[in-house]
């Protein structure tokens, strides 16, 4: 173990020497990295929120019944208003197409 340690030790403290002798000038520092843009506000609801999110909202319950009625009072929503739009879909691809998807994804993408 102590030999394992030491030639560890001995790398790390003989790594700059050897870089030295072989002509290569230090690395330079790095300028840290400019800060991101503000990403583009996303939007308060999409697919990916859980419905029972998007039901405690008035307005985003609102476009939930006029794009898919009867959701909201289907007998097991308490059954699946843990998900999300999109995994819900794997269950009633029949009813949530993929058109359907997109305008209410557009209709909730609007709600600020």
């Amino acid at each position: 173990m102590k030999t394992v340690l030491c030639a560890a030790l001995a790398a790390v403290t003989l790594a700059p020497m050897a870089a030295a002798q072989t002509g290569n000038p230090p690395a330079a520092p790095t300028a840290p990295a400019a800060p991101a843009a503000p990403a583009a506000a996303a939007a308060k609801f999409n697919l990916d929120t859980p419905i029972q999110d998007i039901v405690a909202d008035a307005k985003a319950k609102a476009v939930l019944d006029a794009d898919l009625p009867g959701l909201t009072t289907h007998e097991s929503y308490e059954m699946f208003k843990s998900m999300s739009l999109k995994q819900l879909s794997g269950y009633a691809a029949d009813k949530l197409t993929p058109e359907v998807l997109a305008k209410t994804e557009k209709n909730l993408a609007a709600i600020k």
